[in-house]
Formats: C-alpha cells, structure tokens, sequence
C-alpha cells in the first residue's frame, strides 16, 4: 500500500471516528410530580366516596428517550385511575409541544387506582349542562333525596394544574439528563396476587363474580385462577453499569380496598415505592398491564392487612425482575403507531337514546356520572376520533401502549405473536372505551359489562388486527 493510499485510509477513519462523535447522543431523562387531589374531589369517576383523607400521594413518573436525531419519546405513569376525552389529549399535546415532538410520541398510561380520579372533561360538562335543566326534580320521595346529590365525575381544572406540574418537573429533569448506553430486560413470577374474574362454580357453570376483593365469596376465593399473565416484566435504561430508570408492569387489577374516600396508591405503588427506597438513585416506575379482567380476588378478601401481604409478593417480584435484569446495547429504537377504529356501544339496554334517558332522570347520582361518561364515548367516536396504539421496537423487546381497561387475554395474544421476544404492554392508556372484552364475555354475559364498557361486540378482532399491524406489520 502507497503511503498516498495509507494516509487516505486513516483519514477516513478519522473522519468516521470524527462523525461519530458528532452524532447526537441517546439520552435519558427521568421526572416525577405531585398529582394528588384535593380534599372533595371525586374519586373513580363519582362511584365511590369523594377525597377526604390522603393516605399516600398520587404521583406523575416517567422518562424522556432521545436517540440520535429523533424526536423524543416519552412514558409517563400516573397514579390516577383513568384519562379520558380531550384531557388525555391535553397531556400528550403539552407535553409533546414542550419537546418539540409529536403526541403520538407520548405515551400516557394510568396506573387504575380506584381511591382516585377519572378525568374526562365533557362528561363533567354533559352532567352540568343536564343537572342545570333539573329533570331530578320531577323524581317522586325517596328518590328525589337520593338525586339531590348532583353527580360529578371530576374537575377538569385540576387536570391542567397536573399537566403544568409536570411539565415543570420535566423541564428540571432535562437539566440532568444523562447518557444511556444499554437497556435492560427482566421479568419474575408473581406469587399469589391476580386471578380472573372468570371462573368456574362447583356444578361447572360460568362465573364472572371475582371482584377486587373475594369478600364472603369462599367460591370466588376456592375457584382456579383461571387466565392471567403471571409475569412482572421491568425494562430499564442504563448508562454503562449504572442503573438510571426502570420501568415495571403487571396485569393486575390494583385494588386492596377502596371506595371511602382515603386517597391511595394501593399495593402496587406501594410495592413501586419500597423499590425506590432500596434504589434510590433510579426512578422506579410502575404502570398496569391489560387487566380489564384480572383482580386480586383470589387472594384479597378487603380486609386491610391483605394489602400488606399483596404490596410484599409485589415487591418481591420486582426485586426479582430487577436482580434478573440482563442488559442490551442501545443501538436504536424504532417507533410506530397505527390507528384503532373502535366502535360505540349499541346493544339492548345500552343505546345511545337509553344513556340520554339515564342521564337526565336516574335518581342514582353514579348512574348519570357513567351515562354521561359513556354518552361523551359516543361524541368521541361520532367525531371520527381513533385511539393510537404506539409501540416503542428495541429490537428483542417491544413496549406497546393499549387503550382502556383491556382484557388480558390481547396481552398474551400480543406475546404470543412475537414468542422470541420480550412483549411488554401497558394498559389504560385512553380510557374513553372502558371495558375491552374479549368474544367468549359476551357470550357468557359477563356482568361486568353492563355500564363500564361503551364498546360493543365485534372489538376483540378490531383490536386484535391493530395489534397484529403494529407487532408484524400485517
């Protein structure tokens, strides 16, 4: 080789070495905020007590990825327990406006707890603008004392006081943002915490009867149970050997107890924060799995010590995933989105017409709070509205975002389709949908779909062809 020739050669490496250098470099941003509300404001969408006691904060957490020159992807995890309609829109706007990215870029998950609010903004305003006409007032004694109480579902104010708060605490984070040059896949067993709600009586019948809590059901308590995803999965971001955010999910619904008012993170954001005392440098995150239909009933019969022992078996596991993370070169992370068409509701006893009448003259205060919600579902979709389903590909692992209170079985069936890789789905994204059941719950009259579901038969395959298009690209 001519010295012309070698000296070519090394100034192509160095300027292969200089060009590199010069490229944007992956970086991590972790972020958390104070998202309590305030003492009065309703909890679960008006179906339980409002806040009158905090038992422990509600918290904002997440992380803002930059890779190279792309734009940034955000998760953020809040411990409320949905959000729907225009406010989910407003965090992912705000949000996506603060960092120059697109909202389908930033995915919104709540964690479902039930001691907390459900934000949806025009439900609240269908039952103002209805209530204010006072319909209730042509109700006959007793009912009339019973509707007296106008129904409320929460403050869409407060929304925006949240999103600010975040969008503070973010903008600090990006101040310390730091290098990441891996990123870690872990997953364990979890021992005694989620059952379906389906499950079979002694003389083989059907039953969907398992709630939150088992209560003085022995039958729910003795039953099988039945379809779950047993596995915690933690993906985490690493700079070299230094641990910097983590990430964890469960299908599970996250209630102990609930319903009187004491504002809570329940045994899953309890497990979540354990975690974060034993790692205090790492932002420990948690965000529900697809489990529309998957409870701890099982295993809990509402009496306080049992979430004690749930929020151990949860934490266990999480160490476990986190002792048992492997890690991976952060090379790139490919992002995608595809639109899901869902439907409105129009089954017998669940029409639009039958919300209306529900909503201006039920004597039951949650009752019209649930109609208005549903009712706000059906503007949605008649606005030609489709939920983004967005699905974060690093290669061995992909993080997908569904929509609402999902089955678990589209979380296995999401697995099942990629069985070589590392499927991680978080659920209650945009919640507007409600209940996402599968055929067979439909068929078996499950009786949890009788309000809080505002999507009709037929969505199992709708959903199940977007997310074969987002995990296959067919």
């Amino acid at each position: 080789m001519t010295r012309y020739r070698i000296a070519i050669w090394i100034l192509t490496l160095l300027l292969g070495e200089q060009a590199r250098s010069l490229r944007a470099e992956s970086t991590i941003a972790t972020f958390f905020a104070d998202i309590t509300i305030p003492i009065g404001h309703p909890c679960m969408g008006g179906g339980v007590t409002p806040a009158h006691s905090i038992q422990e904060r509600l918290q904002a957490k997440g992380f803002v990825l930059t890779l190279d020159d792309q734009k940034a992807i955000v998760m953020i995890s809040l411990d409320w327990c949905e959000v729907r309609g225009s406010l989910y829109d407003d965090w992912r706007r705000a949000i996506a406006k603060e960092l120059n990215t697109d909202p389908q870029r930033v995915l919104v998950s709540s964690t479902h707890v039930h001691d907390a609010p459900v934000m949806d903004a025009e439900a609240e305003f269908l039952l103002h603008e209805t209530e204010k006409l006072g319909h209730w007032k042509e109700l006959p004694p007793p009912e009339l004392n019973a509707a007296i109480q106008l129904a409320s579902v929460c403050w869409p104010d407060f929304n925006r006081i949240c999103i600010h708060r975040v969008l503070v605490a973010m903008r600090e984070g990006l101040t310390k943002k730091r290098p990441v040059t891996h990123f870690g896949l872990g997953k364990a067993k979890v021992d005694r915490v989620a059952s379906n709600r389906r499950f079979l009586l002694p003389d083989g019948t059907v039953s969907y009867g398992r709630y939150s809590s088992s209560g003085n059901n022995p039958q729910a308590s003795d039953g099988a149970e039945g379809e779950i995803d047993p596995w915690l999965r933690t993906l985490s971001f690493w700079n070299g050997d230094t641990p910097l955010c983590a990430l964890h999910s469960y299908a599970v619904h996250p209630m102990s107890y609930y319903g009187k008012g004491e504002v809570s993170i329940d045994f899953v954001g309890l497990a979540r924060e354990q975690l974060q005392q034993d790692t205090p440098s790492v932002l420990q995150i948690y965000a529900t799995g697809c489990a529309g239909n998957v409870t701890a009933g099982k295993y809990n019969d509402g009496r306080p010590p049992h979430r004690v022992e749930l929020t151990a078996r949860l934490h266990s596991a999480m160490t476990d995933a986190w002792e048992n993370t492997h890690r991976h070169p952060l090379t790139t992370v490919n992002f995608r989105n595809v639109r899901i068409p869902l439907s409105a509701r129009n089954t017998e006893f669940h029409t639009e017409a039958l919300l209306w009448r529900r909503l201006k003259s039920d004597p039951n205060p949650f009752h019209r709070a649930e109609a208005a919600m549903g009712l706000a579902w059906y503007e949605r979709v008649t606005s030609g509205h489709q939920i983004d389903l967005p699905l974060l590909d690093f290669g061995p692992a992909q993080l997908l975002l569904l929509p609402a209170e999902t089955y678990v079985e589209f979380q296995l069936y999401a697995q099942q389709l990629r069985p070589e890789n590392f499927v991680m789905c978080l659920g209650y994204g945009e919640c507007g949908p409600g209940y996402i059941p599968i055929e067979r719950a439909w068929r078996e009259k499950d009786q949890n779909l009788s309000g809080w579901a505002w999507v009709g038969p037929g969505s199992e395959e709708t959903l199940k062809k977007s997310i074969r298009e987002i995990l296959m690209g067919q």
